[in-house]
């Protein structure tokens, strides 16, 4: 029996909605599978600003840093759009505090959702890629990142140590080990010193990994590639704006970002997982969210956080069969879907097959 503490994160938008319904699913599995898991709330994002001033609080820190996972929502929306501080930096914020140096996004086809997407069926089934993508480092957070001579000059700082793509990079060869053994590293080589040197170390950990092949793609080659030919990838791994240009194209492979989920690790400390979708606050409190993303965060919690592999499976099984049996909500009905779910009934179908 484990007995595991999760800080939950709702956020904004409809984030309170979609983190019941995760709660609701692993208090099923905690239940047939024998484990206690004990939740408790904090606040980040935009409802944070409007209740302490800042987006992320001293007091969510330390319940995250004294949590064995993180669960999150989604942060933002309009209502605060236009000030200098902003529900984002409380996302940036987390990351840092936590040191979540590796971005997780699966990108999965469920063969009864593959009319939803864009491409045509043939090129997209099967298609079953991880993306690592480093999270902490890169133009995001390289200093100095300013505007000068009267606002007529911007500097943005692109900045990596060794380190920092050692870590991330031998990530996804682990990862790769339990999947397909193979790596695709996404630079801009032929232009960029970051990524040279981002290339050579590559090289250096893939002798330690005779098992895994090892690919080179530069990154608007990448982005071409994954619309003509996904199901040439496994593992994917990539510094932070590229990954974070690449995982949103790649999350349109499936047709809706309301099914993709994510997580963030590091080598010490909780993992935070979230759904890769926004906070959707046109919709929020009216019952109409998908929360399947947030339960499939749910699911790569317990995978990777806490080893309930089989547990893991469960739910991601009744979200396959769910789905299999035509329940939608709106993002990603069809012209076949006869009746819409709510947000309700999806979380109580995905309970009903646990």
């Amino acid at each position: 029996m484990a007995n595991k503490k999760i800080a939950v994160l709702p956020g904004d938008g409809i984030g309170q909605e979609i983190a019941d319904g995760a709660i609701k699913v692993l208090e099923v599995i905690a239940k047939r599978f024998g484990h206690s898991f004990t939740f408790e709330k904090g606040l980040i994002g935009g409802c944070a600003i409007d209740q302490t001033g800042s987006p992320l609080p001293e007091e969510t820190i330390a319940l995250c840093k004294n949590s064995d996972a993180v669960l999150m929502g989604a942060v933002g929306g309009p209502k605060w759009d236009l000030g200098t501080v902003r529900p984002e930096q409380g996302l940036l914020a987390i990351r840092k505090e936590l040191n979540l140096f590796a971005n997780l996004r699966p990108v999965t086809v469920f063969k009864s959702l593959q009319q939803a997407s864009t491409l045509k069926e043939e090129v997209i089934d099967g298609v079953d890629i991880l993306i690592v993508r480093e999270l902490t480092g890169g133009l995001y957070f390289g200093k100095p990142s300013e505007r000068r001579e009267n606002g007529q000059v911007v500097v943005d700082t692109l900045y990596y140590t060794k380190e920092e793509m050692e870590r991330i990079i031998k990530k996804a060869f682990d990862l790769a080990r339990l999947r397909n053994k193979k790596v695709t590293s996404v630079d801009k080589a032929n232009v960029l010193e970051s990524s040279r040197m981002w290339r050579e170390t590559a090289n250096e950990i893939a002798k330690d990994y005779p098992d895994v092949e090892l690919n080179h793609m530069l990154v608007d080659n990448c982005a071409m590639q994954l619309v003509r030919d996904p199901r040439q990838f496994d593992v994917i791994v990539t510094e932070n704006l590229f990954g974070d240009i690449l995982s949103d194209e790649a999350a349109m492979l499936t047709g809706s970002l309301g099914m993709l989920p994510s997580a963030s690790l590091t080598d010490n400390g909780p993992g935070l997982y979230e759904p890769v979708h926004g906070s959707a606050p046109d919709i929020a409190g009216q019952n109409k969210a998908n929360p399947l993303a947030m339960i499939l965060s749910s699911a790569m919690m317990i995978r990777y956080s806490f080893e309930m592999l089989e547990e893991a499976d469960k739910i991601e099984q009744a979200v396959s069969e769910v789905l299999a049996n035509g329940l939608r909500t709106g993002d990603i009905a069809d012209d076949k879907t006869k009746s819409l779910a709510t947000t309700d009934e999806m979380i109580e179908a995905v309970i009903s097959h646990l």
